[in-house]
């Protein structure tokens, strides 16, 4: 029920308009209220649908099934699950906010990986010396794992065409060939991603960004093109310069997709084949000239390259207490890293698909912490772009 129009007068003068909705008993029940006078006419009318604002502008891929049953191991399995909880325990996410992949087919996984290994994965046939390279080892769960995360990047990567952003949580498994697995990684998930869109006419071109500490032979390989020595772009900031002669940059482009590789030299693998630009790293790099490299190669590259979807490996690994790293960084330089990756992609409308590859902190909470700043970070370039 409604006051006495003079009842209701008063309490507009007194509070305006805004006032109104409380002159109703239950605003739950309200369809519409109506009312002239000095104000004129006014009807206010109920939304036919109540709807809740997500906790983030984007969405991440998760499943259980992406922890990798190897047992005791240098490679924390358990962080994927770990990041889920803490993202949902801290209020960045919620459980809406998270979508469930489907494992890759074996025809998607087939358009990067040829028959013959993906047979062997399949039978169980690895040769001892191809096991010995995966460095983890081989069971039939552990390849329905890899399908699954392979399933992960492509969702992620269509999601990212929709939402401009998605973050897988999981992959990254930058160390695999088409015809072997090296490195903890037995299928490159981002490279079937790229893969499945362009052959679904989703995209064209693709840009790798690889910011693991380890040099990203697979993604090197499996998109290969040219390579020769370019100086240093004027875009390069001062704290490069005490980098010194054995940190450089070089590069050039062949292909319909563009490799960037910011990683430590003096660390595996010992063979890098060449990306379209490789940054080679020195040990000990902090975050000030790691960021002025990143922005460079990003300068260089997009000054050659137009992606039409750029693929973020975000590792953790540059920690400065990183079991198998030896950069320097700290967690506020690696945020720092992901906000200058979000910050380009967005300012040139890029969509971007993250995936999180490696991270071997001493403690693994470390390792999580990193990995959910980059989902911060996401958020936070979203929005500053939304609010510019």
């Amino acid at each position: 029920m409604v006051r006495t129009p003079c009842d209701a007068n008063t309490a507009i003068e007194r509070h305006g308009v805004l006032r109104l909705r409380e002159m109703v008993r239950s605003a739950n029940d309200l369809t519409s209220l109506s009312m002239t006078g000095a104000l004129g006419s006014m009807n206010f009318s109920k939304p036919a649908v109540s709807w809740k604002r997500p906790m983030l502008p984007f969405k991440l891929v998760y499943s259980n099934g992406y922890y990798l049953p190897i047992g005791a191991h240098v490679f924390p399995a358990e962080k994927y699950r770990l990041v889920h909880d803490h993202l949902l325990a801290d209020g960045i996410a919620e459980e809406s906010d998270f979508l469930e992949p489907q494992s890759a087919t074996d025809q998607d996984i087939l358009l990067v990986h040829t028959p013959e290994y993906v047979h062997k994965l399949k039978t169980g046939t690895l040769s001892p010396r191809e096991e010995m390279e995966l460095e983890i080892p081989y069971t039939p769960e552990l390849v329905t794992a890899f399908w699954l995360a392979a399933g992960g990047a492509i969702l992620a990567a269509r999601q990212a065409l929709t939402d401009r952003i998605s973050i897988n949580i999981g992959g990254g498994f930058h160390h695999a060939f088409p015809d072997h697995g090296e490195g903890f990684c037995m299928i490159h998930d981002v490279a079937v991603a790229i893969r499945r869109m362009q052959r679904d006419g989703k995209i064209r071109t693709a840009m790798t960004v690889d910011c693991d500490v380890h040099h990203g032979n697979g993604t090197a390989a499996i998109f290969a093109g040219t390579r020769t020595r370019s100086d240093l772009l004027p875009s390069v900031g001062p704290g490069t310069q005490s980098v010194g002669p054995t940190g450089k940059m070089s590069g050039s482009h062949a292909g319909d997709v563009f490799t960037i590789s910011l990683h430590q030299h003096n660390n595996y693998p010992a063979v890098k084949p060449p990306s379209s630009i490789d940054v080679d790293l020195p040990d000990g790099v902090g975050d000030d000239d790691y960021l002025s490299w990143l922005d460079n190669a990003l300068s260089s590259g997009l000054r050659q390259f137009a992606p039409d979807l750029l693929c973020y490996i975000a590792g953790a690994d540059p920690y400065r207490e990183d079991q198998l790293g030896g950069l320097s960084l700290t967690m506020e330089g690696l945020k720092k890293r992901d906000e200058l990756v979000f910050r380009v992609a967005r300012a040139r409308d890029i969509p971007v698909m993250v995936t999180f590859a490696g991270g071997y902190a001493r403690n693994v909470e470390d390792t999580v912490a990193i990995h959910c700043n980059t989902v911060m970070a996401a958020k936070e370039a979203f929005l500053r772009s939304l609010s510019s």
